[in-house]
């Protein structure tokens, strides 16, 4: 016994055990995820609307058994995959948002999140968990319709690619629509800001619904073949999904920015997010135009569709608060736009629409090419970024110029954005009115952003010109210039101001 022992104990340790593969799986899963999909399982409404869609499935499977049975040569797979696609959908593009929405709202409610704060997750991975759990409860939900739409294949009427091109979409679909969920329960702090976001998300849930399912309806309908045998199909469909999961990483940066501590340097995120879906979007767009060199009206439209997204997008950027935290500030160059600070913002979304404006000229280079472009073409590509750079630099000024943080606030800011585009829109043509000129007088309305852009975009043809020309585009290109500078200057006395006191 004792030389065992002595044996035993000269003996070189043992080395541990390494942990298996699921073992190690388990470590690196986010703890929120099992978290939230055990309290959505032991949840009754995951039960109620689990067993109303099995219920509506067993049901439909009868009917469809009943009527194949005096039918041999049916074909009714089409509208039975149809019907079975209906109740997972109601739970994919309805419940399962909503649900994400009313977890997240109900942290903030609670006032739980700040313990969710201090287990040390982070914002990202405390959104990415929300999200990834009620995916997987989705994906339960699917998993028991999955053997129902494999059954309508059989039923005739519908091929398996036309419902994998279903299912597909529609996950994409239920990510997307799940992100957005999430992302709007950090939108407001109030009460009374809550509830508007409640009715809104309610609504917009409801058309996606009902969006989605006529989308569905006419994929299943169509099928697989004859959609496909549509010219740009294959390009409208991965535009679409491009265009989804891009706006989906914004507002997911967005979201986490919002929950992030004012010490982090939380616009990089979002900021990087917006800088990289341009440049995407510019290497789609440049793709696609050398396969087929489209007209030269197709650069207008892009003009001003990017013009209108980074002035959208760039009045949130460009009101972030003034100044930048203590720690921030080691090492912070002029160039470094991806940090905090509204003037770092402002000048990014600038430098991001003349990018997008060089772009679009180069574009219409290549147009030309093919076919020629006129001096209006030119003017419309012009004009959009002229009147984007204006309207995102007036607000600022004017919420700026008074010594009053209230002006300065970034909601403030952001009303006036909308309010000066209204404004510009509906007094002008009414200014042109009472001085006996049209609606449409072009040097009336050459502020204005909806009637000076379609006037730049028309073409008189009683005098064989456009109807504005290029003095009129460099007159508002002066305007928007020296609004650009004035704001910009405006926002670097605020951080000075900010960063002294």
């Amino acid at each position: 016994m004792s030389a065992l022992a002595t044996d035993t104990a000269g003996s070189a340790p043992r080395e541990e055990a390494r942990p298996g593969v699921l073992a190690r799986l388990g470590d690196r899963l986010n703890p929120l995820v099992v978290k939230e999909v055990r309290q959505g399982l032991r949840s009754r409404l995951f039960w109620v609307c689990f067993g109303l869609m099995l219920l509506s499935c067993f049901i439909l499977s009868l009917v469809a058994y009943a009527t194949t049975r005096d039918d041999g040569l049916s074909t009714h797979g089409q509208s039975f995959f149809f019907s079975f696609y209906v109740c997972l959908a109601m739970v994919h593009f309805f419940i399962i948002p909503y649900s994400a929405y009313r977890s997240l709202a109900r942290e903030r409610e609670d006032e739980t999140w700040v313990l969710l704060i201090l287990t040390g997750l982070g914002p990202r991975r405390i959104l990415r968990g929300k999200v990834s759990s009620f995916l997987v409860q989705a994906g339960l939900y699917a998993s028991a319709v999955g053997p129902f739409l494999l059954f309508s294949y059989y039923l005739n009427g519908i091929d398996l690619p036309t419902i994998l091109l279903v299912l597909v979409l529609g996950a994409s679909w239920l990510v997307f629509l799940t992100v957005v969920a999430v992302c709007a329960a950090t939108l407001a702090d109030g009460r009374i800001g809550r509830a508007m976001v409640n009715l809104v998300l309610l609504g917009t849930l409801g058309l996606s619904l009902m969006y989605s399912l006529i989308a569905a309806w006419f994929l299943s309908d169509q099928g697989y073949r004859s959609a496909a045998r549509e010219d740009g199909f294959f390009i409208f469909t991965g535009a679409f999904l491009c265009v989804m999961f891009s706006y989906g990483w914004l507002l997911f940066e967005t979201a986490a920015a919002r929950l992030s501590l004012v010490t982090e340097n939380y616009t990089h995120g979002p900021r990087l997010a917006l800088t990289l879906q341009l440049l995407l979007s510019a290497v789609l767009l440049t793709g696609l135009w050398l396969m087929d060199t489209p007209g030269s009206g197709a650069a207008e439209a892009a003009s001003i569709t990017g013009c209108l997204h980074l002035a959208l997008t760039g009045i949130f950027v460009a009101t972030d608060v003034d100044g930048q935290a203590r720690a921030l500030r080691a090492g912070t160059r002029p160039w470094s736009l991806l940090r905090p600070g509204a003037v770092r913002g402002f000048r990014l979304v600038v430098l991001l629409v003349l990018g997008w404006t060089a772009l679009c000229c180069g574009l219409l280079g290549l147009s030309g090419s093919a076919g020629g472009f006129t001096e209006q073409h030119l003017l419309s590509v012009l004009a959009a970024p002229a009147y984007a750079i204006l309207f995102l630099s007036l607000p600022l000024l004017v919420g700026r110029l008074p010594r009053s943080d209230r002006l300065a606030s970034p909601a403030v800011v952001r009303v006036l954005f909308f309010a000066l585009a209204g404004l510009a829109g509906a007094l002008l043509p009414l200014l042109a009115v009472l001085f006996d000129q049209r609606a449409d007088d072009p040097l009336f309305n050459l502020l204005n952003p909806f009637m000076g852009l379609a006037n730049f975009n028309d073409y008189d043809y009683s005098l064989n010109e456009p109807k504005m020309n290029l003095g009129l585009l460099a007159s508002v290109w002066l305007v928007a210039a020296l609004a650009a500078f004035a704001a910009d200057r405006a926002l670097v006395e605020r951080e000075r101001r900010a960063h002294a006191s």
